[in-house]
């Protein structure tokens, strides 16, 4: 069974740093890449980023551009979120979600979720 499972959230002051790993098990890791959204309370859910797989480029949206860094290790099948200086408004349950290389990273080519882990940072 394909899996991806979130894991490193918690509560953080502002200003601060968590790392945020993506988990992945049940399908071949380099046939996908990974995206990670965020849901904050009474808000829709947004992309935050996503690793281009076809140009080996990323997206970040732009609230979390220079703050926010993915990566990926192939060897451990886990893409990581390195999020610094975070804000309160960076508060949100935090997904990761797997998609075929070379498609976008949309709703419609996002094929397996994990359940989410919560961030909650502190002004």
């Amino acid at each position: 069974e394909a899996q991806v499972v979130e894991s490193g959230g918690g509560l953080v002051q502002a200003g601060g740093s968590l790392t945020l790993s993506c988990a992945t098990s049940g399908f071949t890791f380099d046939d996908y890449a990974i995206g990670w959204f965020r849901q904050a309370p009474g808000k829709e859910r947004e992309g935050v980023s996503c690793e281009n797989s076809s140009d080996k480029s990323t997206y970040y949206v732009d609230s979390v551009k220079g703050r926010f860094t993915i990566s990926r290790d192939n060897a451990k099948n886990t893409v990581y979120l390195q999020m610094n200086s975070l804000k309160p408004e960076d508060t949100a349950v935090y997904y990761c979600a797997a998609y075929v290389v070379g498609r976008q990273c949309v709703d419609r080519y996002l094929e397996v979720w994990g359940q989410g882990t919560l961030v909650t940072v502190s002004s």
